[in-house]
C-alpha cells in the first residue's frame, strides 16, 4: 500500500471498521469498489468539504463513493458504526467523555423578528 495519507484509514481505524461493514462481494453481478478505498473517498470529502465531483481519482469514481455513502445512510448503517464503536469504547474504558460536540451555529435576527414590541428601547 502506498505510505499513508492525511485523510486515509490508519490500519487500526480499519480493523475496527472492517467488520461492521457489509459484505464486500454482493452475491451477483460485478464485484464492488474495495471498501476501504471508497472509506477512504468518503473520509476526505466529509474532511474537504469539497463538491463529489471533485474526488481525488486514487479513490475511485465519484458515482461510486457517493453512491455507497447515500445507501448507507439510507440504510442507518451510519448510525450502527457509531453505536457500535461507542459501545466498545466504553466497554473498553477508552470513551473520553469528557468533549462534548455542540453546534454553534448563531444567527443574528432584528428584534422584530424575535418577536420585540414596535418602539421597545435597542438592546445588545
Amino acid at each position: 500500500m502506498s505510505p499513508q495519507r492525511r485523510h486515509e484509514l490508519t490500519d487500526d481505524q480499519w480493523t475496527a471498521l472492517a467488520d461492521l461493514l457489509p459484505p464486500q462481494r454482493p452475491a451477483t453481478g460485478r464485484p464492488a469498489r474495495d471498501h476501504r478505498t471508497v472509506l477512504n473517498g468518503i473520509v476526505w470529502m466529509l474532511r474537504s468539504g469539497a463538491p463529489w465531483r471533485d474526488l481525488p481519482e486514487r479513490d475511485g469514481p465519484w458515482q461510486t463513493v457517493y453512491s455507497r455513502f447515500r445507501r448507507w445512510r439510507e440504510s442507518g448503517r451510519w448510525d450502527q458504526i457509531l453505536l457500535t464503536l461507542q459501545t466498545d469504547a466504553a466497554h473498553d474504558g477508552t470513551l473520553d467523555g469528557s468533549l462534548t460536540m455542540i453546534d454553534g451555529t448563531n444567527i443574528r435576527a432584528h428584534q422584530q423578528a424575535a418577536g420585540a414590541k414596535k418602539g421597545a428601547p435597542m438592546t445588545i
